[in-house]
Protein backbone atom coordinates (compact mmCIF):
# COMPACT_ATOMS: atom_id res chain seq x y z
CA UNK A 1 0.00 0.00 0.00
CA UNK A 2 1.07 3.69 -0.90
CA UNK A 3 0.98 4.46 2.70
CA UNK A 4 2.92 2.61 4.53
CA UNK A 5 6.73 2.54 4.64
CA UNK A 6 8.82 -0.60 4.67
CA UNK A 7 10.12 0.05 8.00
CA UNK A 8 9.24 1.91 10.73
CA UNK A 9 11.90 3.26 13.33
CA UNK A 10 12.32 5.51 16.17
CA UNK A 11 14.82 7.63 14.83
CA UNK A 12 17.22 8.61 11.67
CA UNK A 13 19.77 6.72 14.34
CA UNK A 14 18.57 3.66 14.39
CA UNK A 15 19.37 3.13 10.72
CA UNK A 16 22.77 1.06 10.55
CA UNK A 17 24.31 0.13 7.91
CA UNK A 18 23.92 -3.29 8.31
CA UNK A 19 20.04 -2.56 7.84
CA UNK A 20 20.46 -0.90 4.80
CA UNK A 21 22.98 -3.51 3.28
CA UNK A 22 20.63 -6.19 4.12
CA UNK A 23 18.03 -4.12 2.33
CA UNK A 24 20.76 -2.76 -0.78
CA UNK A 25 20.54 0.50 0.37
CA UNK A 26 23.50 2.39 -0.93
CA UNK A 27 21.76 6.14 -0.50
CA UNK A 28 19.33 8.33 1.84
CA UNK A 29 16.95 10.85 1.03
CA UNK A 30 16.10 12.54 4.17
CA UNK A 31 13.88 15.19 5.43
CA UNK A 32 14.24 17.95 7.90
CA UNK A 33 12.24 18.69 9.96
CA UNK A 34 11.27 16.80 13.17
CA UNK A 35 13.56 13.89 11.41
CA UNK A 36 17.39 15.87 11.45
CA UNK A 37 15.81 18.54 13.40
CA UNK A 38 13.84 19.40 16.50
CA UNK A 39 11.13 23.13 15.36
CA UNK A 40 13.93 24.92 16.99
CA UNK A 41 15.98 23.92 14.59
CA UNK A 42 18.79 22.05 16.77
CA UNK A 43 20.66 19.05 15.67
CA UNK A 44 21.57 16.68 18.22
CA UNK A 45 24.68 15.14 19.00
CA UNK A 46 23.48 11.66 17.95
CA UNK A 47 22.22 13.19 14.58
CA UNK A 48 25.85 14.63 13.94
CA UNK A 49 27.00 11.73 14.97
CA UNK A 50 25.07 8.82 12.36
CA UNK A 51 25.81 11.57 9.62
CA UNK A 52 29.26 10.77 10.50
CA UNK A 53 28.95 7.05 10.67
CA UNK A 54 26.95 6.63 7.68
CA UNK A 55 29.36 8.56 5.29
CA UNK A 56 32.55 6.31 6.91
CA UNK A 57 30.08 3.61 5.74
CA UNK A 58 30.10 5.04 2.30
CA UNK A 59 26.40 5.61 2.34
CA UNK A 60 25.22 8.48 0.12
CA UNK A 61 22.95 11.16 1.83
CA UNK A 62 21.39 13.66 0.25
CA UNK A 63 18.64 16.38 1.93
CA UNK A 64 14.90 16.76 0.58
CA UNK A 65 12.84 19.30 1.97
CA UNK A 66 9.39 20.87 1.35
CA UNK A 67 10.63 23.97 3.43
CA UNK A 68 10.75 27.20 1.51
CA UNK A 69 13.03 28.23 4.22
CA UNK A 70 16.99 28.13 1.98
CA UNK A 71 18.35 29.56 5.36
CA UNK A 72 17.16 27.20 7.52
CA UNK A 73 17.73 24.28 4.98
CA UNK A 74 21.37 25.46 4.35
CA UNK A 75 22.80 25.61 7.64
CA UNK A 76 21.39 22.17 8.04
CA UNK A 77 23.41 21.16 5.11
CA UNK A 78 26.24 23.15 5.95
CA UNK A 79 26.64 21.32 9.54
CA UNK A 80 26.18 17.76 8.33
CA UNK A 81 27.95 18.45 5.05
CA UNK A 82 24.98 17.02 3.08
CA UNK A 83 23.94 18.16 0.24
CA UNK A 84 20.15 19.77 0.07
CA UNK A 85 17.08 20.55 -2.83
CA UNK A 86 14.45 22.43 -0.96
CA UNK A 87 10.94 23.59 -2.11
CA UNK A 88 10.53 19.78 -2.96
CA UNK A 89 6.92 19.41 -3.19
CA UNK A 90 6.86 16.23 -1.83
CA UNK A 91 4.92 13.86 -2.36
CA UNK A 92 4.94 14.70 -6.18
CA UNK A 93 8.37 12.72 -7.20
CA UNK A 94 9.95 15.39 -9.04
CA UNK A 95 12.34 16.09 -6.02
CA UNK A 96 12.52 12.82 -5.62
CA UNK A 97 14.14 11.89 -9.22
CA UNK A 98 16.05 14.78 -9.38
CA UNK A 99 17.51 13.72 -6.17
CA UNK A 100 17.75 10.41 -7.35
CA UNK A 101 19.74 11.71 -10.72
CA UNK A 102 21.86 13.65 -8.18
CA UNK A 103 23.10 10.52 -6.61
CA UNK A 104 23.29 8.28 -9.59
CA UNK A 105 21.46 5.70 -8.01
CA UNK A 106 18.56 2.81 -9.16
CA UNK A 107 15.33 3.35 -7.05
CA UNK A 108 15.80 0.21 -5.46
CA UNK A 109 19.29 1.05 -3.78
CA UNK A 110 17.68 4.50 -2.47
CA UNK A 111 15.70 4.75 1.08
CA UNK A 112 13.55 8.06 1.24
CA UNK A 113 13.68 8.74 5.58
CA UNK A 114 11.63 11.09 6.51
CA UNK A 115 8.93 11.64 9.57
CA UNK A 116 5.49 12.42 7.49
CA UNK A 117 3.90 9.70 5.58
CA UNK A 118 1.82 12.36 3.47
CA UNK A 119 5.11 13.39 2.40
CA UNK A 120 7.96 11.19 2.85
CA UNK A 121 6.29 7.98 2.65
CA UNK A 122 4.05 8.68 -0.51
CA UNK A 123 6.90 10.43 -2.50
CA UNK A 124 9.07 7.51 -1.88
CA UNK A 125 6.93 4.60 -2.51
CA UNK A 126 5.86 6.33 -5.67
CA UNK A 127 9.06 6.10 -6.92
CA UNK A 128 9.95 2.81 -5.75
CA UNK A 129 12.20 3.75 -3.15
CA UNK A 130 12.46 1.80 0.08
CA UNK A 131 10.37 4.06 2.53
CA UNK A 132 11.81 4.61 5.85
CA UNK A 133 9.01 6.22 8.76
CA UNK A 134 10.63 7.88 11.84
CA UNK A 135 9.01 8.97 14.48
CA UNK A 136 8.77 13.05 14.89
CA UNK A 137 12.15 14.35 17.07
CA UNK A 138 9.48 16.47 19.06
CA UNK A 139 5.71 16.42 19.91
CA UNK A 140 5.39 20.25 18.97
CA UNK A 141 4.86 20.84 15.29
CA UNK A 142 3.97 23.39 12.34
CA UNK A 143 0.34 23.67 12.23
CA UNK A 144 0.55 22.63 8.65
CA UNK A 145 1.42 19.47 9.69
CA UNK A 146 -0.12 18.80 13.41
CA UNK A 147 -3.38 18.48 11.20
CA UNK A 148 -2.66 15.66 9.73
CA UNK A 149 -0.88 13.40 12.55
CA UNK A 150 -3.98 12.03 13.62
CA UNK A 151 -4.62 10.06 10.10
CA UNK A 152 -0.81 9.41 9.66
CA UNK A 153 -1.26 7.41 14.08
CA UNK A 154 -4.01 5.94 12.38
CA UNK A 155 -2.46 4.49 9.46
CA UNK A 156 1.05 3.81 11.67
CA UNK A 157 -1.18 1.97 14.10
CA UNK A 158 -2.66 -0.23 11.14
CA UNK A 159 0.99 -0.85 9.78
CA UNK A 160 1.82 -2.01 13.48
CA UNK A 161 -0.73 -4.17 13.45
CA UNK A 162 -0.02 -5.92 10.17
CA UNK A 163 3.82 -6.62 11.06
CA UNK A 164 2.64 -8.01 14.20
CA UNK A 165 0.55 -10.21 12.23
CA UNK A 166 3.18 -11.41 10.10
CA UNK A 167 5.51 -11.82 12.84
CA UNK A 168 7.53 -9.06 11.73
CA UNK A 169 7.63 -6.93 15.10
Amino acid sequence: MILYPNMLLQSVTEITEQLLRKNKINALILDVDNTLINIEQKISEEVKIWVKKMKENGIKLYILSNTNDKEKVGKVSNTLDIPYVNLAKKPFKKGFLKVQNLLQEKPENIAAVGDQIFTDVIGGNRCNMFTILVEPIQKKEYWYTAWKRPIENLIKNRFKKKQENKGEV
